[in-house]
């Protein structure tokens, strides 16, 4: 267990990656900030228990420990934006996913701070990440970079209109993983009927998917970003057995589609 992230290395041409699960902030950074961002809500909460199973796949996992109100472990080190044009969210966010300020009056982070934390939580996490790919694809030839993430799946107009979609896969456009592997996970999404699903939509991959992809050097990388009501409360941030069961199946049946 490294001080900012857990790395469980597994035997299968799979690396799960779920930089957003942390929800830990420092008390001294936590006393800076407005009182709804002290429970780093937009956590995603649980991603982690949501993909246990890949474990059993033979997956080898990586999850943080800090929230992303700390660093944004799936932004560029250089924090440009990933939606040109489009609201978000930076390296270490200054607004929560309403628009709402993270931190009290003055006391958002310095370029400097905002360096320090580059260098404490975010190079840690990325040198784990790209260590991992290089050790599996030597291992297997061919390795997938599976990123799962969460999130309220309504009333965040600041970031997407309306409804999102159930489930969202993202490849960067095609760009991030071979036509072949992607048409199994479509085929796979389209088979089920318990929810609905978009691709490369609103969500098409973020910093990790786009950075590490290398389809033609053997490093195919898939964000699945699914709606949090199909696992949890949003409300009360609660696990909910039932749900998180039904959607797992179907996590777990897009998992093993892309591994085909």
């Amino acid at each position: 267990m490294n001080d900012v992230f857990e790395l469980h290395r597994g035997t299968a041409p799979l690396l799960v990656s779920v930089p957003h699960n942390g929800s830990e902030i420092p008390a001294t950074l936590k006393e800076r900030m407005v009182d709804r961002a002290r429970l780093a809500p937009d956590t995603d909460w649980h991603i982690a228990r949501l993909y246990a199973f890949a474990r059993e796949l033979g997956a080898s996992m990586l999850v943080p420990r800090y929230s992303r109100y700390v660093i944004d472990l799936n932004r560029p080190p250089d924090d440009t934006s990933l939606y040109p044009g489009q609201n978000t969210t930076g390296l270490c966010p200054a607004v929560q996913f309403t628009g709402a300020p993270v931190y009290l009056d003055g006391q958002a982070p310095s370029a400097d701070e905002i360096a320090a934390r580059t260098d404490t939580y975010w190079r840690p996490y990325h040198e784990a990440l790209q260590g991992e790919l290089a050790r599996l694809r030597a291992a297997h030839g061919r390795v997938l970079l599976w990123e799962g993430h969460s999130i309220r799946g309504s009333d965040l107009e600041f970031l997407f209109p309306g409804r999102l979609p159930d489930l969202n896969l993202g490849t960067s456009g095609g760009a991030s993983c071979s036509p072949q592997r992607q048409a199994r996970v479509e085929a796979a999404l389209a088979a089920q009927s318990r929810y609905d699903f978009v691709v490369n939509g609103r969500f098409k991959g973020g910093y990790i998917t786009r950075h590490y992809a290398d389809p033609a050097n053997g490093i195919d990388a898939i964000q699945l970003e699914i709606g949090q009501r199909i696992y949890m409360d949003e409300t009360t941030f609660a696990y909910d057995e039932g749900k998180a069961a039904d959607a797992q199946a179907v996590i777990r049946s897009l998992v093993e589609a892309a591994l085909a």
